[in-house]
């Protein structure tokens, strides 16, 4: 597959997106500090966009294979991601 042809496949996903639109700020901190319990009710409300998203799966892939370090994707935020990584 050729380095265009891999773009418009990623591409493709992130169209089907849930999470996008208006509501697509909830996936990443505030530029504001942002208490605990304001980060979980925002991350619960994230994922539960997640969880019937179409693309999750090539989402969280995604996240993973660039080591994304910020927001929720594919359902996992970032500690949840990297746990998953340390795990191999």
């Amino acid at each position: 597959m050729s380095a265009s042809t891999s773009v418009r496949v990623e591409e493709l996903w992130q169209a089907k997106a849930s999470c996008r639109g208006p509501q697509a700020a909830i996936f990443f901190p505030p530029s504001h500090f942002e208490r605990k319990d304001e980060k979980e009710a925002r991350e619960n409300r994230a994922k539960n966009i997640c969880s019937s998203c179409p693309v999750r799966k090539p989402c969280l892939a995604y996240a993973l294979g660039i080591k994304e370090p910020h927001g929720i994707w594919g359902g996992l935020n970032e500690a949840e991601r990297k746990r998953v990584l340390a795990r191999g």
